[in-house]
């Protein structure tokens, strides 16, 4: 008994650090699309809805991007996510 509930406590445990980095992923980068100014114009970005996982590869998220669509992507932030850009 004692041992089933280390068990559930660790996956616990795991679930609620996965929920903390997502919040703080979305402090640390608040953006889900915006705009940033840019030389040659401004620049749309939105976080990839196909892209799974961590973002370790650029050339794989700008791959994925550009099948959904986008122009570019690259992989940003602490948690690494897959972002993709467009001209606005």
């Amino acid at each position: 008994m004692e041992r089933f509930s280390r068990s559930v406590s660790t996956v616990v445990l795991l679930i609620l650090i996965l929920l903390a980095t997502d919040f703080l992923f979305n402090l640390i980068v608040p953006f889900k699309m915006g705009v940033v100014a840019v030389e040659g114009g401004p620049i749309c970005k939105a976080t990839s809805n196909v892209y799974k996982g961590l973002c370790l590869i650029d050339d794989s998220c700008d791959i994925v991007c550009k099948r959904e669509g986008f122009h570019r992507g690259n992989c940003k932030g602490f948690l690494r996510k897959c972002v993709c850009t467009n001209p606005c």
